[in-house]
């Protein structure tokens, strides 16, 4: 039974070792099959890469061949085209050879022919330097037998020639001004003048002349007492509240209130009627009232503005502005009420932009706020001018208004015809009769510094101031002054009155000239 299964055993392994052998037989026949199928691939491919190789090398060959002929074509087009620029140079630089020849040849004549004309000047400077001689000689042998004959030297003769030649060329140019002005007065006096006093009349009003006093109408004198109070303690607590002087005197029935600012005169006037209404008088109820009364005034004064814009037909305004046009009611210039002053210069120049095609409403707009400024001036430093022009640019008016206002007394220059216009509404307000009044010393004043400062011409022997100093008339002496200077003398007067004084509205400068001739019959 073991050696059945040592035959056995023995019996598997040789018939593995033949299996073994017989696969490994078989696998290297397959290996070599494999090899030698592999090795005709590799041969096919690389038959295959010659071929391509060699296509692709053809095909370069040719693109290269290609390319070379192209390049050689340019090539010899383009040397072809240099060629013919060289010979097209070479044209032109033999021309431009033959030209410069040509030149140089001119300047070789032209240089001879300048030297012969040098030698030929030189000639002829001789001989004007020897005439010259021979001129002066003459000319001094002549000055010495004017000089004889004249009976005065060199130097008086030039005086004499040069002040007659100036006196001549003074006279000349006066005619000429005379003829320029009276050309241009004729083509605008007639236009200039309708405009205007259409203007005037159209506008025209009254102005309420308001002055540094009010006087309140009481019942009876037995109220006098009680307005000075105790040992005059109600009188004192009314100054101190009001800032207005309260003058009590023997006048029957009536107590005067003394200030200098119409709007604290005002509130004083309505306080005491208050009082003196309700009959309390102590400095608890003088202080409660004075405060009423300035509240009650300040509505009064937005009242104003706004009747005052309604009536310019002025709208879009700031409610500052409007409260300080307002308070322009209770002040004077000149003793012209100052809001009625500035709706008349409104109200002209409005009419004369309508009437040179210009914007009727700037243009009241800026008459109506062009003294804006006196209604601050009085608690702040700087011209009415200036805080009107920061009043109004502080509520952003136009460029056009805030011109207008720091032009209309000339500190500025005009920028716009519609500040000439409010400038010249200004002074036509002002002017008219009746619409300002002044001080009787500064009236006097006044004249005599216009009659001082016509005084100063030359020529001039007497001056008179006519019409409260709105006209000046000039004598002067007509051996000394011609027609036409006197027309110049006028111009200068007016221009040294409108540099030196000050005045409202303007000033008629007459210049009169006349020659007397006198014989008596005996």
């Amino acid at each position: 039974m073991q050696t059945i299964h040592i035959i056995y055993l023995i019996g598997f392994v040789l018939s593995g070792v033949l299996f073994f052998i017989v696969g490994w037989f078989v696998k290297d026949r397959i290996d070599r099959l494999r090899k030698v199928s592999a090795d005709e691939q590799v041969k096919t491919v690389l038959e295959e890469a010659h071929r391509s190789a060699d296509n692709l090398k053809k095909e370069r060959l040719h693109d290269i061949r290609e390319e070379h002929l192209r390049l050689k074509t340019q090539l010899e087009n383009d040397f072809e085209e240099k060629r013919a620029e060289l010979n097209q140079l070479e044209r032109e630089l033999r021309g431009q050879e033959r030209s410069l020849s040509e030149k140089s040849d001119d300047l070789d004549r032209k240089e001879r022919s300048l030297k012969q004309q040098d030698s030929d000047l030189g000639k002829i400077s001789q001989k004007q330097e020897a005439e010259k001689i021979r001129l002066n000689k003459e000319q001094e042998k002549i000055a010495s037998q004017l000089e004889d004959i004249a009976k005065m030297n060199r130097e008086e003769a030039l005086r004499r020639l040069r002040e007659e030649l100036l006196d001549r060329a003074k006279q000349e140019s006066a005619d000429l001004i005379k003829e320029v002005r009276d050309r241009a007065r004729f083509q605008a006096n007639r236009e200039a003048k309708e405009l205007i006093v259409q203007a005037i009349q159209r506008s025209a009003a009254d102005h309420s002349a308001e002055t540094t006093v009010s006087v309140v109408n009481i019942p009876n004198d037995e109220i006098k007492g009680r307005i000075i109070g105790r040992e005059g303690r109600n009188i004192r607590a009314f100054e101190s509240e009001t800032g207005v002087e309260v003058i009590i005197d023997d006048t029957p029935e009536a107590v005067t209130l003394s200030g200098f600012d119409p709007f604290r005169r005002e509130v004083a006037r309505l306080a005491l009627e208050t009082l003196i209404t309700d009959g309390r008088i102590h400095p608890a109820r003088i202080e409660e009232v004075v405060k009423k009364s300035e509240k009650e005034l300040e509505e009064r004064v937005i009242q104003f503005g706004e009747e005052a814009a309604m009536e310019a037909s002025v709208d879009g305004l700031h409610h500052e502005l409007i409260r300080n046009i307002g308070k322009l009611h209770y002040r004077t210039s000149y003793g012209q009420n100052v809001l009625q002053h500035s709706l008349e210069v409104s109200r002209l120049a409005a009419l004369m932009a309508v009437q040179l095609g210009l914007d009727a409403k700037l243009t009241a707009r800026a008459g109506l706020l062009h003294d804006i400024g006196k209604a601050i001036d009085r608690n702040h430093e700087g011209t009415h001018t200036e805080l009107g022009v920061e009043l109004a640019r502080r509520y952003k008016e136009s460029k056009v208004v805030l011109n207008a206002i720091a032009s209309h007394h000339d500190d500025v220059e005009s920028t716009s015809l519609i500040s000439c216009l409010v400038q010249a509404a200004d002074a036509i307000s002002g002017a008219r009769p009746g619409a300002r009044r002044d001080s009787l010393e500064g009236y006097i004043k006044r004249l005599e510094k216009l009659e001082d400062i016509a005084n100063q011409f030359k020529g001039v022997s007497k001056t008179f101031a006519l019409q409260a100093g709105r006209e000046i008339r000039v004598i002067v002496e007509h051996n000394t002054v011609t027609d036409a200077q006197a027309e110049q003398l006028a111009h200068d007067i007016a221009e040294k009155v409108q540099d030196e004084l000050e005045y409202p509205g303007q000033i008629k400068v007459t210049v009169i000239r006349e020659f007397r001739s006198i014989e008596y019959a005996r």
